[in-house]
């Protein structure tokens, strides 16, 4: 390793062998050296390096393909948030109200989404991460308050995909108690992620997949309701955008009213979307050739956003009445899908039950993901020294096992919907990581602006990935998330609605960041709030990510050949 480093240090200053282009400040092993680094208590890069690459531990491995990765990036995070949480979000604000709260949502995710990947594309080390990129390119304490902030976060979503799940199951009445699904659904999440990484890749791939081809047909099926082509031949149009309404009342009346509810659907709307671009950033730890691998998914996460979720809600406010007493909380509350109310209002047979099936597969699926987005959090915050090194032990096959056990103890959280209701349960968790999920969208842009600092410093030009809406994506995404992250729980203020739970639920999480944040910030009182961007350690690491990518593989021949690449 030090001879590689030597080689890639012999063509400083301004750039190496493979046309990076580096700080005239860099020494021959890759490393920046100065009196300021030392008096400015940023990550030494031999400390970075010792942590990161530690030769005592097993690491984790690049077992996801290119196909895996894309996939992933798809529909990974696409989960009863959507397809369930949606009812529930038409009924509060109705169809015109949702479909551009998701348009806005849809915006301000790829803004993040654009940012954060150049991050991570730069130099995906193992244990890639929002936290450990925090750690390296801002501070210390960022690097540690998001981690833990991941760790849990994360850990709630996997029982809340579970309770939605356990929702759905109840559309059939059946005669099993709800426990013995959620100790079902447990038992194959926790499974998957305690198998290599490249049978989580495989199974999500597959997982995934179903999501796409069941979201499809769903717009499909919508499609063909818009112009009458169901049973009854009831052409619906934009039926149910003038009765009952295009913008729905909430809290008062009038404008008023109608402001309420577009704030409070805002807000909703955002829970869809959580950690989905955080997701993306994970895999770069263990994806094959993630430099070239990452800008492709984000090139193409705008698809995701427009077909997926901005398509998903203009075809429920098609086939589904936002005053159906199925998704108010008139009827099953948070438990009924629109999708299935509109196909079943339309009369078509048999088709809700294979929509349900295909929702109870998209809950595992998202487990899944969160699973594996906490489990790996926790192991970044064992490489950067903000959690017990316990947590960076990894299997031969590159498991953190550990991590995985740790988080999977929040799978427990999902037996309180034996005893609660249902829908209770489901809000508690929406609101809870909502603000989770605004925060973490502050903080990536936040590390974004700082990594883009300290590129612009040190006269790193040479990016694998760069978007047109940066910078200005960045200061848009942090005035847009703090605003959300206010109003996020702005219902509760009102007599009729207050109650000492959801104000917790919808605010804790602010002070319980803080908390984590200045907590460390006392702890580690000689830290800057931010490094210097000249002393930011932008190398470490790069000869052996350099090292790891692989060329694409091309094949020669007709088209049917050709399409084989999409299995490598």
């Amino acid at each position: 390793m030090e001879k590689k480093s030597q080689e890639i240090g012999a063509a400083a200053p301004g750039g190496d062998e493979k046309g990076y282009t580096y700080s005239n400040d860099v020494e021959g092993d890759g490393r920046r050296h100065s009196a300021s680094r030392r008096k400015s208590s940023a990550v030494d890069p031999e400390v970075l390096a010792g942590e990161i690459f530690d030769e005592r531990y097993e690491t984790t491995q690049r077992g996801l393909k290119s196909r895996h990765a894309q996939m992933i990036a798809l529909g990974g995070t696409i989960g009863t948030g959507l397809f369930v949480g949606s009812g529930q979000t038409l009924a509060r604000g109705g169809p015109a109200f949702i479909l551009g709260s998701y348009i806005l949502m849809s915006f301000l995710i790829f803004c993040v989404v654009s940012g954060i990947v150049e991050v991570a594309a730069y130099l995906p080390t193992p244990g890639s991460s929002m936290n450990l990129f925090g750690y390296r390119y801002v501070s210390r304490s960022m690097g540690f308050a998001l981690g833990w902030l991941y760790f849990y976060s994360l850990g709630i979503l996997v029982p809340y995909e579970i309770t939605a799940a356990g929702l759905v199951i109840d559309y059939w009445n059946p005669p099993v108690n709800i426990a013995v699904w959620i100790t079902i659904m447990i038992v194959v999440i926790v499974g998957l992620n305690a198998l290599p990484v490249r049978f989580y890749g495989e199974t999500e791939f597959w997982f995934a997949g179903t999501k796409v081809i069941m979201m499809t047909g769903l717009l499909m099926v919508s499609f063909i309701l818009f112009w009458g082509g169901g049973p009854s031949r009831d052409r619906l149009g934009f039926r149910y955008w003038r009765d009952p309404g295009a913008a729905n009342t909430y809290l008062a009346g009038g404008d008023t009213g109608r402001f309420l509810a577009l704030l409070s659907t805002l807000v909703l709307s955002a829970f869809p979307f959580t950690f989905a671009p955080e997701l993306l950033i994970a895999t770069g730890g263990e994806m094959e050739s993630p430099r070239r691998n990452l800008p492709i998914a984000a090139r193409r996460y705008i698809y995701r956003l427009v077909f997926f979720y901005i398509g998903c809600v203009l075809a429920i406010s098609v086939i589904c009445p936002s005053n159906d007493p199925a998704i108010t909380s008139g009827g099953s509350g948070a438990g009924a899908s629109a999708f299935v109310v509109g196909i079943k209002n339309a009369g078509i047979d048999v088709l809700d039950s294979i929509i349900n099936a295909g929702i109870i597969i998209s809950a595992w699926s998202s487990g899944n993901s969160f699973l594996y987005l906490s489990s790996r959090s926790l192991y970044a915050l064992a490489l950067s020294g903000n959690a017990p090194r316990v947590f960076k032990t990894c299997s031969k096959s590159g498991v953190p096992y550990w991590a995985v056990t740790a988080s999977s103890l929040f799978c427990g959280l999902a037996y309180l919907n034996v005893a609660s209701s249902g829908s209770v349960v489901f809000n508690w968790f929406v609101n809870l990581t909502n603000t989770s999920g605004f925060i973490s969208w502050i903080c990536c842009a936040i590390i974004y602006l700082r990594f883009r600092k300290a590129c612009q410093v040190q006269n790193i030009t040479d990016l694998p990935y760069h978007s047109f809406l940066q910078p200005y994506g960045s200061y848009i995404a942090i005035v847009a998330f703090i605003f959300l992250t206010l109003i996020n729980g702005f219902n509760v203020f009102w007599p009729q609605n207050w109650n000492a739970s959801s104000f917790l639920t919808a605010y804790i999480g602010i002070p319980i960041f803080l908390g984590i944040y200045f907590g460390h910030r006392i702890w580690a009182w000689s830290d800057p709030w931010a490094y210097r961007s000249e002393d930011v350690d932008m190398h470490t690491g790069m000869e052996q990510a350099l090292a790891e990518e692989k060329p694409p593989r091309t094949i020669d021949g007709p088209w049917w050949k050709r399409i084989t690449l999409i299995w490598q």
